[in-house]
């Protein structure tokens, strides 16, 4: 690209479209161009194995999820992604009791989740885990060309420079959208959410067993209907409906025996989330 000089200022450009602009215009962002994204790893299924559905319940569920990725690991490549968990509410409930800014709780609860991520590890160390930062992203195709099993934990790396949460001061930003901006940077085949649920319910089943199940719904209706609780963490359906690679992602139950393998092969489990805007 040429380099032009202003007479003014003196100020270099490189010529381009972008040459001069503040990056924050709204109509010159909306006539900007842009090439195919770029999918890194299509053929990789990112999956989010739950803190506080599955972690914490021990090895009466965390073997036979490990039994089960084991089993996939020569079929399916896998990125596996962990949650917190109750640890994580833990650390969260001292942190705001102290007056913790909303940086540091974050810093916390990816330290929990690490922690998790550590574990899953070790058991997956005899069949290719490895546990993975942030920074291994561009490794990751030289890790499934050796055959390993990558382990990242998945708070997102806001850290210190979480978003200011709309209430309180909670990251809104937790393992949930970790999981899916990774699945999204790397253009996965599919981001899978391993819960202790068969998926989503119009409110809480554990609490209110009459709850109805909905098998499939956009995340944008999901959103409008303002339900109190959730499988998902709400900022991944706003997420979702600006993704470029991911158009939807699934909520299983990892406590139900073949289930991670029916998703992995591509079957409607429980329920999915679809990009509808």
């Amino acid at each position: 690209m040429a380099l032009i000089r202003e007479r003014d200022s003196k100020r270099l450009h490189i010529k381009s479209k972008l040459m001069g602009e503040t990056l924050v215009g709204r109509s010159f962002l909306q006539s900007l161009e842009y090439g195919k994204t770029f999918r890194v790893l299509p053929d990789v299924n990112i999956l989010k194995i739950g803190g506080q559905s599955i972690t914490d319940m021990g090895a009466k569920a965390v073997l036979p999820v490990i039994k089960e990725i084991i089993e996939n690991s020569k079929k399916h490549k896998m990125i596996i992604s962990t949650g917190g968990g109750t640890r994580s509410r833990h650390v969260y409930a001292i942190a705001m009791e102290l007056g913790m800014p909303t940086g540091i709780i974050s810093k916390l609860g990816q330290s929990i989740s690490e922690q998790n991520a550590l574990m899953l590890t070790v058991l997956l160390s005899p069949h290719g885990g490895i546990k993975v930062g942030h920074d291994d992203i561009p490794k990751l195709g030289a890790y499934f060309a050796q055959g390993c099993i990558p382990v990242i934990h998945g708070m997102p790396p806001y850290g210190y420079w979480e978003h200011p949460p709309e209430e309180g001061r909670i990251p809104s930003n937790r393992t949930d959208v970790g999981a899916f901006l990774l699945a999204e940077v790397i253009g996965a085949k599919q981001c899978i959410f391993v819960k202790d649920v068969d998926g989503l319910y119009s409110d809480n089943p554990k609490l209110y067993p009459d709850a109805e199940f909905i098998p499939r719904i956009g995340a944008a209706e999901l959103l409008e209907r303002e339900q109190d609780d959730l499988a998902v963490e709400r900022v991944v359906l706003e997420l979702l409906n600006r993704s470029q690679n991911i158009s939807e992602i699934q909520i299983i139950n990892g406590l139900k025996e073949g289930s991670i393998t029916r998703a992995l092969n591509g079957e409607h489990v429980g329920t999915i989330i679809y990009k509808d805007k």
